[in-house]
């Protein structure tokens, strides 16, 4: 018996025949011959159908008929696949309402009969004939505010009204109050009449403003002469008093209570420069806040500084201060001011060289380094470390631009290598005032502040001095404050909050802007 073949052989075999030839397998054990004999069986009997004759060859044979059906078959199978021509479907149209309908129509240029503010804009043909004159409204009504920098009379110049009526009104409302006390920003209500004649001004038929806090002016046209209307305003000035626990957080309770943003940092700094927070502050505390406050009769209110910022534990006050004298310092109920935090550092950077000897960076020995150096980038501000006056503040040799400050007890402290300075000699300056700008001028390597500090005419270490600075009330000064003190302890918690009716002889309050039904045309 002869060995079988392998299906690779046979696959050989077959491709090697000549055509026509039969070939003749033997039978195949392993699955894999089976397979192999299968597919061979197949691919001859699809070779024998032909069923994609080429169709440029024996054109009308039934082969030629059997290839053009196979055509028209798979091209009814590829048309039946064929994508759909239908519309695709856009997102869902954004829901209008009345309002944002007459925005759009606003913006539009469509004609007027359909609703829009503007007509078609069409361009000019011989068919068009220019008007000999087109009609104007009989009264503008605008809203005019005076910008930072800028007159009185140039403002309501900018809004329309004539020189000659401009120069009136300024001179109306010099009369009852300086122009400079109008504070930028105020806004003022203008009304302007009929042209009496093509290409002129239209006249001021009216004018309204709110000149200060407690007062309003109208100025109207009676007869043809511009007359000016004082419109006193009821103030009422009782302080705000606002108490509650001090809890986890004293700055978030005291916002809770309702005490403004700016009084509860001048409240935390006050207190902060007297006792320790930290220490002497409880959550279970009640803090004590009273600041200036003025309400009007027409619903306006203005916050001003703080006045009195007290601590109190079970019932009993432990710390009372109240702003007192011209220069608005915090004095203790028994008429002692005092700064307990000490000095405070002249430009917020650390120290890169301190007292002492040192080798000069620029000079190339050993020389005495008298003061501290602080780094700090170029133009970074640069305060006092405590009062004082300034003795001088000019160029001073080594120490380029620099500024000298008299303490006061035999103390000086001086700060140099300044860009430029900000105070000028013989000028009082406050703790914490901005003196000067750091810099690097004199014998400077680069952007620092050397700063120093003398004793009787010595140079000590700064960092071994500490302030603490006391001022204190005597004789009928302090009986003064002691009574101002005990009359503004007496205002109940929230007084202030109340609105006030204005007086029966006073004249009808103003209409405020919010209440107004048409609102006019804002300018500047």
């Amino acid at each position: 018996m002869e060995p079988a073949t392998s299906a690779a052989e046979a696959s050989r075999a077959t491709e090697d025949a000549p055509a026509g030839e039969r070939i003749v397998f033997q039978r195949a054990h392993s699955f894999a011959d089976r397979f192999e004999e299968w597919r061979l069986a197949i691919s001859q009997r699809l070779e024998s159908v032909d069923l994609a004759p080429d169709l440029a060859e024996k054109i009308g044979s039934r082969r030629w008929f059997r290839g053009f059906g196979t055509f028209l078959g798979l091209s009814a199978l590829s048309l039946a696949f064929w994508p759909d021509f239908s519309p695709v479907e856009a997102a869902p149209a954004m829901a209008i309402n009345d309002s944002a309908r007459d925005e759009f129509r606003s913006q539009m240029i469509m004609p007027l009969a359909l609703g829009a503010d503007s007509g078609r804009h069409m361009g000019a043909t011989e068919a068009v004939v220019p008007l000999k004159s087109v009609p104007e409204r009989p009264q503008l009504e605008m809203l005019a505010t005076l910008v930072r920098g800028d007159s009185f009379g140039r403002m309501l110049q900018r809004a329309g009204v004539g020189s000659g009526d401009a120069v009136r009104v300024t001179e109306l409302v010099a009369r009852t109050m300086p122009l400079q006390d109008i504070e930028s920003g105020t806004q003022v209500d203008i009304t302007l009449g009929r042209r009496p004649a093509p290409g002129e001004a239209r006249p001021l038929d009216a004018l309204n403003f709110r000149a200060r806090f407690d007062l309003e002016l109208s100025i109207e046209r009676v007869g043809g002469n511009l007359a000016l209307l004082r419109k006193p305003i009821a103030v009422d000035e009782t302080p705000l008093r606002i108490r509650g626990t001090v809890g986890q957080s004293l700055y978030r309770s005291a916002r809770a209570a309702g005490a403004p943003a700016s009084a509860v940092q001048q409240y935390l700094k006050t207190l902060g420069d007297q006792v320790d927070m930290d220490r002497s502050v409880r959550a279970t505390d009640t803090f004590d806040i009273i600041i200036a406050h003025k309400r009007a009769a027409t619903g306006e209110r203005q916050a001003g500084q703080l006045l009195f910022a007290g601590i109190e534990r079970s019932g009993k006050t432990t710390t009372q201060l109240m702003r007192w004298g011209r220069d608005g310092r915090f004095f203790e109920a028994s008429g002692v001011g005092e700064q307990r935090s000490g000095m405070v550092s002249p430009v917020p950077g650390r120290v890169s060289s301190r007292f002492g000897m040192r080798r000069h960076p620029i000079l190339g020995y050993r020389r005495m380094h008298a003061g501290l150096d602080f780094r700090a980038s170029h133009g970074t501000p640069i305060v006092a470390v405590t009062d004082g006056r300034v003795s001088g503040a000019g160029r001073m040799g080594g120490c380029g631009n620099a500024v000298r400050l008299d303490h006061g007890g035999g103390l000086q402290t001086r700060y140099c290598h300044m860009s430029r300075m900000a105070v000028r000699g013989g000028q009082s300056v406050r703790r914490g005032q901005v003196i000067g700008y750091v810099g690097s001028t004199g014998l400077s390597t680069g952007a620092h502040l050397h700063y120093e500090m003398y004793r009787s005419g010595r140079a000590v270490d700064p960092a071994s001095v500490n302030f603490v600075t006391r001022a204190e009330l005597s004789g009928a000064e302090l009986r003064e404050f002691r009574a101002s003190l005990a009359k503004l302890k007496t205002v109940e918690a929230g007084a202030a909050l109340a609105n006030i009716a204005p007086a029966s002889n006073e004249p009808e309050a103003p209409v405020r802007e919010i209440d107004k039904i048409e609102a006019p045309r804002k300018i500047g």
